[in-house]
This record gives C-alpha cells, sequence and structure tokens, in this order.
C-alpha cells in the first residue's frame, strides 16, 4: 500500500497538526533543507539565498564592474569603474588633483613632480619660512658682492651701476661728491668763477 502523506491530525477533537493553509514551497527553502508543503508531501529546498536582503540599498554604481550581488532580492550586476592604482602629479602651486570616479585599490599615489620636488631645499627657502616641512637656511646675500661707489656732478645724467667686470652685483651705496667750485683773479682785476 502506498504511503500517504498526511497534512492534517485531529486527536480527540483537538487540532494537533495542519499543514493545509501553509504556504511554503521548496523554493522558500535553504538549499539542503527539508520540510512539508501544505499537502504533507516532504520537500527538500532549492533556495541558495542565505542572508535576507530586503534591506540591501547597494545600487549598481557601487558595486564593482563585472561582480554581482543581491540587493533586495534581486540580483544585480556591478558598474563601478575599477581604476586600479591610479596616480598623479602636482607640477604648480595652482595645481590640484581630481580623483577620477570609481574603485581605487589602495596603490595610487598623488604627489609633487620630482622636478618641483628638487627645488624644495633649505638653500632656496628664505631662513625662519618653512616650505613643505623643509625649513629655510638662505639669508638672501648669498653671491652677493656689494659696492660703494663715489659720484661726481655732471651736466647731463649719470646712471650709477656697480662693476659687474670687477664681480660686484649691488651698491651698498652711492656718494654724490659737492659740485665743484672754484675762483681765481682774472687779467681784468676781477674774478673768474668755474663750477663744475
Amino acid at each position: 500500500m502506498a504511503e500517504k502523506n498526511i497534512s492534517k491530525v485531529v486527536y480527540g477533537g483537538k487540532t494537533l497538526i495542519d499543514l493545509t493553509a501553509d504556504t511554503v514551497t521548496a523554493d522558500k527553502i535553504l538549499k539542503g533543507a527539508t520540510a512539508h508543503d501544505k499537502s504533507g508531501a516532504p520537500i527538500v529546498g532549492t533556495c541558495t539565498y542565505n542572508a535576507d536582503t530586503s534591506d540591501a540599498t547597494a545600487a549598481g554604481a557601487e558595486i564593482l564592474a563585472g561582480k554581482t550581488a543581491y540587493v533586495n532580492g534581486v540580483k544585480i550586476t556591478g558598474e563601478m569603474k575599477n581604476n586600479g592604482a591610479v596616480s598623479g602629479v602636482i607640477s604648480k602651486k595652482a595645481d590640484s588633483y581630481t580623483v577620477p570616479i570609481g574603485y581605487h585599490d589602495g596603490a595610487g599615489k598623488v604627489a609633487i613632480s620630482s622636478t618641483e620636488q628638487a627645488k624644495i631645499i633649505a638653500t632656496n627657502i628664505r631662513a625662519g619660512v618653512s616650505i613643505l616641512g623643509v625649513e629655510g637656511t638662505m639669508s638672501g646675500t648669498e653671491g652677493a658682492k656689494a659696492q660703494a661707489k663715489t659720484a661726481t656732478p655732471k651736466t647731463t645724467a649719470q646712471t650709477i651701476l656697480p662693476d659687474s667686470t670687477q664681480g660686484f652685483n649691488y651698491l651698498t651705496q652711492v656718494t654724490v661728491e659737492p659740485i665743484p667750485y672754484n675762483e681765481s683773479d682774472n687779467a681784468q682785476g676781477g674774478k673768474t668763477v668755474t663750477i663744475g
């Protein structure tokens, strides 16, 4: 005699088991788990979900491209670009680096260009000033050779410059002599005044 499925058991007028109103089906039970449906027939779960994703909020753009996930019971495929190790260089004071949208593997770097880094040395920075952690030592007079000059007024304009051929590159002072003035007796019995 074939075994019958029992979905309801009543004993002494009292219902002990009643599966007739159950809605369980194999696809609602975790894969491999066993139960009985509303007819009392044994069923084996086929559902491969192992988590409740009903409260998940991720979107395709927030999941790496090519990867899949379940959100609210729905399988979605990622759209986020994989940028890998993104690197950038800053070469000017006003430069900035715009980080591209997408995934970064953490190995990328943004740095000041090596050419500019080579310029950030203590001797290029005035003493008392710190740039990017480098304290300056430059006094501002490195390579300077000063000269003091004397000039005599003339009737024409003069430009007073240091004697660069002698290695001078700036003037500490210019002393302007008084205008030459001379008086002498002349043959007519008067005075001859020579200015300049």
